[in-house]
């Protein structure tokens, strides 16, 4: 396979939903606990957001000033000498992320998150400034696309430049449509909060139909752990 495996892994509720006041509310934890257990114990080589989650989870919103950056002379992709072999994939598409380091810093130190290698997923609809300040802060990233994420192309230079074989899909629901219609989900790990989410996004976004079959199932204090493949 000239492309990493990947996992979609995710927490939703009853009524398929992936975003929405249930993820905020106390008896969420024990959700989210299983979650954290499950995607430490895939032990993958990345995992992959879309700009929303990242900025949600780890940048808080913060951007740089691209005034105090030079454009980069070519929009061509930038790797480092130096890779950690744990990844942090952001598909960024027009370069809205602000990073203070090129590695995740995770609040509760979590392993299966915390000090993992960012690499940006860029297309070519990108301010060339920002591709000068990810250089300053030794970020590599790639392009995949003129103006949309070409999966496909981001999956194949993944694996070819940084060696990934397994890869958590780790949302939200728009990058996991995405990634459903290019057909490369290879397996879905979906924890299930006992709770109807009412509004709020579905697992992948604008999907096809598309067929899984159940490996397996396990009951943690109500909380099911649905595993799927193709």
């Amino acid at each position: 396979m000239n492309r990493p495996y990947v996992i979609c892994h995710m927490t939703l509720s009853l009524d398929g939903k992936v975003t929405g006041e249930h993820l905020v509310r106390s008896n969420h934890s024990p959700a989210s606990d299983v979650y954290y257990e499950i995607n430490r114990n895939y032990k993958a080589d990345a995992y992959a957001c879309g700009r929303v989650t990242m900025e949600g989870s780890f940048t808080g919103g913060w951007y740089p000033d691209l005034s105090e950056f030079e454009p980069a002379h070519s929009p061509m992709d930038y790797l480092v000498d130096e890779v950690t072999g744990f990844y942090a994939v952001a598909f960024d598409s027009h370069g809205r992320l602000g990073w203070k380091s090129d590695r995740i810093i995770d609040v509760d130190k979590d392993p299966g998150y915390d000090k993992a290698q960012i690499i940006e997923v860029l297309t070519h609809d990108v301010d060339l400034r920002y591709l000068t300040y990810l250089q300053s802060m030794e970020i590599p990233y790639i392009f995949a696309g003129d103006t949309e994420i070409d999966v496909e192309e981001a999956l194949f230079k993944l694996k070819a430049y940084f060696g990934i074989k397994a890869l958590l899909l780790e949302g939200g629901s728009i990058l996991n449509g995405a990634f459903q219609r290019a057909g490369v989900i290879d397996e879905l790990s979906l924890v299930v909060d006992p709770v109807i989410g009412g509004e709020g996004k579905p697992l992948c976004m604008d999907s096809k139909v598309e067929e899984y079959r159940l490996v397996d199932v396990k009951n943690h204090d109500g909380i099911l752990w649905l595993n799927y493949k193709k």
